[in-house]
């Protein structure tokens, strides 16, 4: 078990990975992408995770597809399937247990998704959600993790951001924040800094200084 203390004026959560698991969910989403157009499931994984679906779709998609479109399709799709989507250990007692006006959910999913997923996975919903439509430019730049910042009234390099995956790595960083890896995720930009497997053991303190 994790025993660890970190404080700091905000906390700035990604969601997808970090505060619920919903691997199974992404997989059939993209799984319905890749065979509608006849593409390989395992490259499209490996480069979405953290990305937005419109950034994703347009990477992969043949030329001349209507992006909207399949934007669209995916969206309804993926939002009517809640199946296997639970929280990561801890998460829920710990996000209740922070005061509304520190901390916030930082996500490349749309706000309609960010809500139902949180709610099928039981968690707390905080009251500022920067997600994929408050944003021209999604992870790995650091806009969406600034502006969460800024809707709480902080400096960004006074908060503490939690992800896990590596667009979101190096979006905190970029933003200026100190990012903590929730999971096992090992790539260049998350050298050196602290993981967790999960929240049971983490507690938060609000206040200057990490």
């Amino acid at each position: 078990m994790t025993d660890l203390t970190l404080s700091a004026s905000a906390f700035l959560f990604d969601m997808d990975g970090t505060l619920l698991e919903s691997t199974d969910a992404v997989t059939r989403v993209w799984g319905r992408f890749a065979d509608s157009f006849g593409l390989e499931l395992d490259h499209i994984m490996a480069t979405s995770h953290g990305v937005r679906m419109a950034e994703t779709v347009e990477r992969h998609a043949p030329v001349g597809t209507d992006i909207d479109a399949v934007v669209a399709d995916l969206s309804a799709f993926e939002l009517a399937d809640n199946d296997g989507i639970v929280a990561v250990a801890g998460a829920a007692e710990l996000l209740s247990a922070l005061p509304q006006a520190s901390v916030a959910l930082v996500t490349s999913a749309s706000r309609e998704l960010a809500v139902a997923r949180m709610r099928a996975a039981g968690l707390p919903l905080p009251a500022v959600l920067v997600t994929a439509e408050d944003v021209e430019f999604g992870k790995p730049r650091p806009d969406c993790y600034l502006l969460a910042a800024r809707r709480l009234g902080v400096d960004a390099r006074d908060s503490i951001v939690f992800e896990d995956a590596d667009a979101g790595v190096r979006a905190g960083l970029a933003a200026g924040a100190r990012v903590i890896v929730v999971g096992d995720l090992e790539t260049e930009a998350t050298a050196g800094l602290t993981h967790i497997a999960d929240y049971v053991g983490v507690r938060l303190v609000v206040g200057r200084g990490q």
